[in-house]
């Protein structure tokens, strides 16, 4: 069942805080947040978009740098500062023409659990929090920010035959 699913999908949603970072935000004297960003999850994501997933950004956090990342990993669908991730993500269905059996959400807390039980594959990090362990098919054995993210996304790929890039830049994972 759960390798049927993996073969299914054709869209990765991403939560940010916990999910691609350790939930960890430094806040400067000046009041920017900072956060840190796995590479090897960076590779896998921009990767995944080239071998033709769609990959969306649905995130309650917010910041230029935020943005900025996901834009230079060929990440076009970012919906930051989000109120209402149902209501976002149903229009990012339609908007794309995608059902929900064929998307995978990785989510870690609260915020993210209605629009969990929405798609095919609900899928968490190690440390996500109890309820959202209790709805995720597959709770990855990596902790948000620690390659979850690269984990689920490795695995898809490769049921799929499309986890080999044949021109690997170095460049790819930091972008």
């Amino acid at each position: 069942m759960f390798l049927q699913k993996l073969k299914e999908i054709t869209t990765f949603i991403f939560d940010v805080d916990g999910v691609l970072t350790d939930g960890s935000v430094q806040v400067t004297d000046n009041g920017q947040s900072l956060r840190t960003f796995n590479i090897k999850d960076g590779y896998a994501m921009q990767l995944a978009v080239k071998k033709g997933y769609k990959l969306c950004i649905i995130s309650g956090g917010d910041g230029i740098a935020m943005a900025k990342r996901f834009f230079n990993l060929g990440i076009k669908d970012v919906f930051l500062a989000a109120g209402n991730k149902v209501e976002i993500f149903n229009q990012y269905l339609i908007d794309n023409n995608i059902s929900a059996s064929e998307v995978l959400y990785m989510g870690d807390d609260i915020p993210d659990l209605n629009v969990m039980q929405l798609v095919g594959l609900p899928t968490c990090p190690a440390d996500a929090v109890e309820e959202i362990k209790a709805i995720s098919t597959f709770i990855s054995p990596y902790n948000g920010g620690k390659t979850a993210v690269r984990d689920i996304i490795e695995k898809v790929m490769k049921v799929q035959g499309k986890w080999h890039d044949a021109n690997p830049l170095a460049a790819d994972s930091g972008k």
